[in-house]
């Protein structure tokens, strides 16, 4: 029987994160566990990823080590264009960072063009897009295929663009602030112990706000060292992607 997979993504890496990217890639290199990391080339939070060539460099150092780097749309804010039921729900589920949420294939595809053309000109080729807030349109999956992507996320799924295959593997992630930060850090923890026991794979979404927050912090690697010590392995998206149909995913 196959072992369950750990998927671990490092979410909105830009320069005005690279401080946060860098402790959770000291986290996960020290288990040994490869991620996907989330990069964001255009203007989120301040300055463009070509603005801080040192960060540049550190994600080609990270690629050198075996993670992954992966587009996460262009700036990960949303716009005022699109159906206002998508708009208003990319707002309530993604806090204003649904930027793919409400897209038409038009504007999706500029975006998207815009991101990778930034990435090629710093030496990165993703193969594969995560849309902000786990959320796109069927605009967006058009404009991915347009684009020659190989794979794409949601909260529950990775889908393989060229075979349309979809595994299931939901994504676990926190929801810093609020009066129900404590709950979440727990009903986080208690879901990943259930998917465990029944030996099903799951994803862990790290975000630099979680760093705000040490509770959150702790309880994120201690889902990861749990799930290591179950048996999971640890990979990447493009990994599981390509290895295609000859691992099935549980």
């Amino acid at each position: 029987m196959p072992r369950p997979q750990l998927l671990v993504s490092i979410h909105d890496i830009a320069p005005a994160s690279a401080s946060a990217t860098e402790r959770w890639l000291a986290d996960l290199d020290a288990r040994g566990v490869p991620a996907t990391l989330l990069v964001i080339p255009g203007p989120w939070r301040g300055s463009r990823l070509s603005q801080s060539p040192d960060l540049v460099a550190a994600l080609h150092d990270a690629e050198s080590r075996g993670h992954e780097l992966a587009l996460h749309g262009w700036a990960h804010k949303a716009g005022p264009t699109g159906p206002p039921l998508r708009r208003a729900a990319a707002q309530l589920l993604a806090r204003g960072a649904g930027e793919f949420a409400a897209l038409d294939v038009v504007d999706a595809t500029a975006r998207l063009s815009a991101g990778l053309a930034e990435l090629a000109a710093l030496g990165i080729e993703p193969v594969g897009f995560h849309p902000p807030g786990w959320l796109a349109s069927p605009g967006a999956y058009q404009a991915l295929r347009r684009v020659g992507l190989r794979y794409s996320s949601s909260h529950l799924f990775v889908r393989d663009l060229i075979t349309e295959r979809r595994y299931t593997l939901p994504a676990l992630s926190h929801r810093p602030g609020g009066a129900g930060e404590v709950f979440g850090a727990r009903l986080m923890h208690k879901s990943a112990a259930a998917m465990a026991r029944r030996g099903r794979s799951f994803r862990v979404a790290l975000h630099p706000d979680d760093l705000l927050h040490p509770g959150l912090r702790a309880t994120t690697l201690a889902v990861i060292d749990e799930a290591l010590a179950a048996g999971y392995r640890a990979g990447t998206y493009s990994g599981l992607v390509m290895r295609g149909a000859a691992v099935p995913i549980p």
